[in-house]
């Protein structure tokens, strides 16, 4: 027997803030995060913006990890544990059995930036920054921080991680393997990145305007996202508060391309298709769409051509909108960020903007969101993640 999985606690830190609070209100004003980038000198790239954490000063007193060792990734990481946790009611006794499963493209990367360039300038390269370079090293931290004695997934799958992770905790909850999980995703904003999609031409030199006729390209973001999942007679029989229901989770793989979208939307389709036939519903039970959503020609095409193949004529009438607009394309950060997201606004009755959209697009055809604080009744939502090399991921939320 399937068990059912629920959502007890979440935690955010994005360019509009860290917490909860912060990023819904954000959000549903449609507030535009994205500044210059300071971090490092963007001046010579194609663009020059991004959704960075602004002001970030780590004061949190740790229990078993030393702060002056602690990479950036591991930092943003804590903090929105440490929400996700608080709200769940686990802030000082989380289960030692629980597994942590991350989902990150980059991992400790700006670890490894700051190694190489200690060596090119001539330096002994610290060794304590390559410990903190490989993706699954910010995992081991938090297990170490929380006390975690289980497994440490770290899942790197592309812009899908964030939702590959929920959806395997969710999976490990439904067959029974587990009672309670964290999952979620992160990234940071780094040069080497940045620099990679701006050689592919990806970065808008303007806004970000997802499924806009003028749209020319996406912007990079930073942040993390954390959810606590239960099975929910373990939520329920500790008086638990419960955000939401994870109802059905689907991925795919297109096997088409390194870095561009199988043009049909076959393989995304098919990830949105799982979901929903894993969740038991119909199609025409999805009431919004957290869409994918990056800004550039490509992907969007791509998932408007998914949504109608699964949706049909019903894809003209569902809100979708992209956040992505706001705070950036958070890479494996995006789907654990915008499945929150997702799960506030189904909880507030309200849309989240798709901000800078103005000119429609005949391939494009869906239901945009373009104005901030439409209200809507959301009883189920579904959120895409779509990735290079043809990672696809879709995780669908029920209120509770």
């Amino acid at each position: 027997m399937n068990r059912r999985v629920v959502v007890t606690g979440a935690g955010l830190i994005t360019a509009l803030g860290a917490g909860k609070k912060e990023n819904l209100h954000g959000i549903l004003e449609g507030r535009n995060a994205i500044m210059e980038v300071k971090s490092f000198d963007a001046g010579k790239y194609r663009g020059r913006t991004g959704g960075e954490i602004k002001n970030f000063n780590f004061s949190r007193k740790c229990r078993r990890l030393k702060p002056s060792r602690l990479d950036r990734a591991t930092k943003l990481l804590l903090i929105a544990v440490d929400e996700a946790l608080e709200e769940a009611g686990f802030r000082q006794n989380l289960p030692a059995d629980t597994p942590a499963v991350f989902g990150t493209t980059l991992g400790g990367m700006l670890s490894g930036e700051a190694y190489h360039k200690e060596i090119i300038l001539g330096k002994k390269g610290r060794p304590s920054l390559i410990f903190d370079y490989p993706a699954h090293h910010q995992g081991i931290h938090i297990a170490e921080e929380y006390g975690l004695n289980n497994a440490s997934f770290t899942i790197s799958n592309a812009c899908a991680s964030g939702t590959n992770a929920i959806g395997f905790a969710y999976n490990e909850i439904r067959a029974g393997n587990i009672a309670i999980a964290l999952a979620g995703g992160y990234d940071t904003m780094c040069e080497f990145t940045f620099a990679g999609f701006n050689s592919l031409q990806a970065i808008t030199q303007t806004t970000c305007k997802p499924f806009d006729r003028n749209r020319d390209g996406l912007v990079l973001g930073e942040g993390v996202g954390v959810m606590l999942l239960e099975e929910m007679s373990h939520a329920v029989s500790r008086n638990a508060s419960i955000l939401a229901e994870v109802i059905g989770y689907g991925e795919s793989s297109d096997a088409f391309h390194i870095t561009r979208p199988e043009p049909a939307g076959e393989g995304a389709a098919l990830a949105i298709s799982r979901a929903i036939s894993n969740a038991g519903i119909s199609a025409g039970d999805i009431d919004y769409i957290n869409a994918h959503g990056t800004g550039t020609t490509f992907n969007d095409v791509m998932e408007s051509k998914a949504i109608q193949r699964v949706f049909g004529a019903a894809s003209r009438n569902i809100p979708v909108s992209s956040i992505k607009s706001m705070i950036g394309h958070l890479l494996g950060g995006a789907g654990a960020v915008e499945a929150i997201i997702t799960i506030l606004a189904m909880k507030e009755g309200v849309l989240p903007p798709n901000i800078n959209y103005q000119t429609p697009d005949p391939e494009c055809s869906l239901n945009i969101v373009s104005v901030p604080g439409q209200k809507a009744r959301i009883r189920r939502a579904l959120s895409n993640s779509f990735g290079f090399g043809g990672a696809n991921a879709a995780i669908i939320f029920q209120g509770y």
